[in-house]
């Protein structure tokens, strides 16, 4: 539609611009036709074309234009009936103010004259005439030329609104391409950071969970209880790789709920380490969203690891708490403890593995450690329910 208008725009331009010399042709051949040739009129005519096409518009230009208009209605009325509305058009196109209304009075005063074949008689009817008709031509055109200006001005508001748009439409597609590619690079970069966590929760566990065992089986005679041991967690921690490549959540929970998963994790973790290992479930136990049961999950398999690498624990106490609007997990142990003040942003990997985790889901997680004190950690999830 909008490039239908614009051709229709420039077609009345061109029209605009040629129905002058159309106007100026026609008054000239039905002249020739009726009043027959007269080079005087011929030669004016042609000045009037000449003028239209060399002189700049402006003021000089417009009064030239009406003298010209005047001298060929001397030579027959069919100037006043054709060419005259070229001074109206132009009077009005291109003077400003009360100036335009003069062009057209001198050219509707020019018209009326000729029509009346000369200047009115000297009487009052006679000059009132004159005077009415002059009136009205000049009313009549400047009523329609007003229209037609509006009409102008609403059709440039419609340009400026379209470039507007146009413009705010090439933004627009230039910040969707720059969103596009920053969705993509924090798509990629969370992917990433997925995986080195489920990396670090799943193979690093488990692999320093076998160097454990192999440690033990080499400095003990009852080996092929730790070799044995050893080859479970090798087992286990494939299985889990294989899961978290194709993020699908822990197995632990697809086989038993989050509290039967958790004293699973906890009663292996104890017979591995050879350290007592405890959980308490506390509220009313129901099913949480699998995401929420995840980070609760994998949050105690990360507090236990530290718990055995770094602690030196004799005993380690979890608490599951279900509330009405959150879920807690608190892993508590006698370990030896560290100053949280002197671990840069809350701890290494882990720890901020398990920070990442809980705010993933909009929980918060809390440690209170001291040297000698052993260590508390706390995970407060949202109670989304699973559904």
């Amino acid at each position: 539609m909008t490039g239908r208008l614009d051709r229709w725009e420039r077609l009345l331009e061109r029209q605009m611009a040629a129905a002058p010399y159309v106007l100026l042709g026609t008054s000239a051949v039905l002249s020739t036709l009726m009043d027959g040739t007269s080079w005087v009129m011929l030669a004016l005519a042609a000045l009037a074309a000449v003028w239209m096409w060399l002189v700049p518009r402006g003021v000089v230009y417009v009064a030239g234009l009406v003298v010209l208009i005047g001298a060929l209605c001397t030579q027959g009325v069919w100037f006043a009936s054709f060419f005259g509305f070229a001074g109206y058009i132009h009077s009005w196109q291109y003077l400003k103010g009360k100036w335009r209304f003069a062009g057209v009075t001198a050219t509707a005063a020019i018209s009326v004259a000729t029509y009346n074949g000369g200047l009115p008689d000297p009487t009052p009817t006679g000059v009132l005439s004159y005077l009415f008709f002059t009136a009205a031509i000049v009313a009549l055109v400047g009523l329609f030329s007003f229209v037609g200006e509006i009409t102008a001005e609403r059709s440039a508001e419609r340009k400026r609104m379209v470039a507007q748009l146009e413009a705010t439409m090439r933004e627009n597609a230039g910040l969707h391409a720059q969103l596009l590619v920053q969705a993509r690079e924090a798509g990629v970069l969370d992917e990433r950071q997925r995986m080195a966590a489920e990396i670090h929760d799943t193979l690093a566990q488990g692999l320093t969970g076998i160097i454990t065992q192999l440690q033990a089986a080499h400095r003990t005679e009852d080996w092929r209880r730790h070799v044995d041991n050893a080859i479970r967690l090798a087992r286990e921690s494939l299985a889990e790789a294989r899961r978290s490549v194709h993020a699908v959540g822990p197995g632990q929970l697809e086989a038993a709920p989050l509290p039967d998963a958790l004293a699973e994790v906890v009663t292996q973790w104890g017979e591995l380490n050879g350290v007592r290992a405890d959980l308490t479930i506390t509220g009313t136990v129901r099913p949480m969203h699998p995401e929420v049961e995840e980070t609760l999950l994998r949050t105690a398999q990360e507090a236990l690891a530290n718990a055995a690498k770094h602690a030196g624990a004799s005993r380690v106490g979890l608490t599951l708490s279900y509330m009405e609007d959150v879920v807690t997990l608190d892993v508590r142990d006698d370990g030896a403890g560290f100053d949280p003040e002197r671990v840069s942003d809350g701890g290494g990997f882990g720890l901020t593995s398990m920070r990442k985790r809980v705010s993933r889901v909009a929980g918060t997680l809390e440690i209170e450690s001291e040297p000698g004190s052993g260590t508390a950690i706390s995970a407060s999830v949202p109670a989304v329910a699973h559904g």
